[in-house]
């Protein structure tokens, strides 16, 4: 089980579609002051920094007709300056969380896609949603800006739906087993990698700036093009190709390709054995998998896993790290917004090694106590803040700390468990709903988290470390371990705690029907 050239290259291809995931989630949070300025004049709006501008932009052009009337051009009353801060707000929340909805409503389709195009083919159709995504916001300058930006995130947000489903599937089948948690591990590694890349991109003197924002949004339109080019060198899956479509040969060379000079014949054994349980398993619709109790226990923790890893409040802290660490009383608060990016980003690599040695589910657990008491400290933190100077040291570490755990377990894990805890037949809708989950979740985070954070102040994290207590105990009681477990054994894990809890119910029926 070893790793070949062409196995690189077809994971790390696929795994691009990630990295633009990452880039689209982190590029908003740096240059979000420089945008909210421009949204403003576009506006004819004051921006929040309260310097009055007429409403002809810099370049003495009038602003979209399409935005006249509905403000004063001059904030005169501090009523106005309200209003136009909500508006503000509203247009900055939506640029940032429209993202979301366009994931929502593509990850819908990610079973279908994929099946009916093949995983590598669907991934090179899909990178066309996220070309024309990039062009929309690098050319937001030349339009109504706040109009083509969130036009241009929604498309972006409907590509990184389709990715984040394709992909897993993808790097799940072309892998051999051995490396499938650590390869599955890769997914978290491109998006911080992604993030990282472009808070680093984001400083001002770089392009968070007046002139290049919009280079700035657009510019994982490259990570787009450089993937569509390489996945024409990448083998289909040979997974897909042997029980989907039932091309043995080609898939037989596929798989050649993939695992170098080594036998395929005991791998086709096994897909052989799937493919017969597939076709006596039929194709489960997205209906059935909630109805049918075969599958209750499994749907449940996938969903649970996807909802942990947004609600535990990370999103929270990369779209406004900035601002918590301004709140917290550092100088330039963007290097330690960056600080948290490469601390994000080591600690995926170490969980890359980790995967395969601890086990999915100690690291899963590991990570939401780590965040857990994390959580409680930022709290501590933010609160006594106004007596104590140092306490903002305080909330700092936590913030670090609260990475470090997440990237352990909640980070990774959620990506490709769900992969794991089906097979054939349910998997393609369970992904389906894992992912829209997990982007409904996002788009929650993204669009409430800045009310809350001003209804609160400081107790915000309060909430996030309630959640996590809550994640730790279901956690505790029902995610299973699929470390080294084939997906049938894996099965009967649930089919198991199933049985349990049904004898542990005609138990007490018994013991209810002898002391009646």
């Amino acid at each position: 089980q070893h790793l070949t050239g062409t196995l690189v290259l077809s994971v790390f291809t696929a795994v691009l579609g990630f990295f633009q995931f990452g880039y689209s989630l982190g590029v908003i949070n740096a240059p979000q002051k420089v945008i909210e300025a421009h949204y403003g004049r576009v506006l004819g709006i004051v921006p929040l920094d309260g310097h009055a501008t007429n409403t002809s932009r810099e370049d003495g052009t009038d602003p979209q007709a399409g935005t006249k009337g509905t403000l004063a051009p001059l904030a005169d009353t501090s009523e106005d300056l309200a209003t136009s801060s909500h508006i503000l707000t509203m247009y900055w929340s939506l640029s940032v969380s429209v993202f979301a909805v366009g994931g929502m409503v593509s990850s819908f389709t990610v079973g279908w896609v994929g099946d009916r195009l093949g995983r590598v083919k669907a991934m090179l159709v899909v990178n066309v949603l996220s070309i024309a995504g990039n062009l929309l916001m690098g050319l937001a300058k030349f339009g109504p800006s706040h109009i083509l930006i969130i036009a241009g995130r929604a498309v972006t947000g409907l590509y990184c739906g389709l990715s984040s489903g394709l992909v897993p599937m993808y790097v799940s089948e072309v892998s051999p087993t051995a490396l499938r948690g650590a390869l599955g591990t890769l997914h978290q590694l491109a998006i911080v990698t992604g993030i990282l890349i472009s808070q680093v991109l984001g400083l001002d003197f770089l392009l968070g700036n007046d002139e290049m924002w919009p280079l700035l949004l657009g510019l994982s339109g490259m990570a787009a093009l450089l993937q569509f080019f390489l996945l024409l060198l990448c083998p289909e899956s040979p997974r897909y190709l042997y029980i989907k479509l039932g091309k043995v040969e080609e898939a037989k060379r596929n798989l050649k390709r993939l695992r170098g000079n080594c036998d395929p014949m005991k791998e086709i054994a096994e897909m052989e054995k799937e493919k017969q349980e597939a076709a006596s398993e039929k194709k489960v619709s997205i209906r059935q998998l909630f109805t049918s109790s075969k599958y209750r226990q499994a749907v449940i923790v996938a969903l649970m896993v996807q909802i942990s890893q947004q609600f535990s409040g990370i999103n929270a802290i990369f779209y406004y790290s900035t601002n918590i660490f301004e709140r917290a009383g550092v100088d330039q608060p963007v290097y330690a917004t960056i600080g948290v990016g490469v601390v994000n980003t080591v600690f995926t690599v170490i969980s890359v090694f980790l995967v395969e040695k601890a086990g999915r589910r100690s690291l899963f657990l590991a990570g939401l106590m780590g965040m857990l008491i994390s959580a409680v400290a930022m709290t501590v933190g933010l609160v006594l803040l106004s007596q104590f100077a140092w306490m903002s040291y305080v909330s700092m570490i936590a913030i670090f700390l609260f990475v470090i755990f997440f990237e352990v377990g909640p980070g990774p894990i959620p990506w490709f468990i769900v992969a794991e805890l089906f097979s054939q037949g349910p998997r393609p809708a369970a992904i389906a709903v894992a992912g829209f989950c997990n982007w409904a979740c996002n788009f929650i985070v993204g669009m409430c988290f800045q009310y809350i954070a001003d209804l609160c102040g400081p107790y915000v994290f309060a909430i996030f470390a309630a959640l996590l207590l809550l994640f730790f105990l279901f956690a505790y009681f029902k995610v299973p371990e699929t470390k080294g477990k084939s997906f049938e054994e894996i099965a009967a894990v649930f089919r198991r705690k199933k049985l349990s809890a049904k004898a542990m119910t005609e138990l007490q029926d018994l013991r209810a029907t002898e002391e009646a």
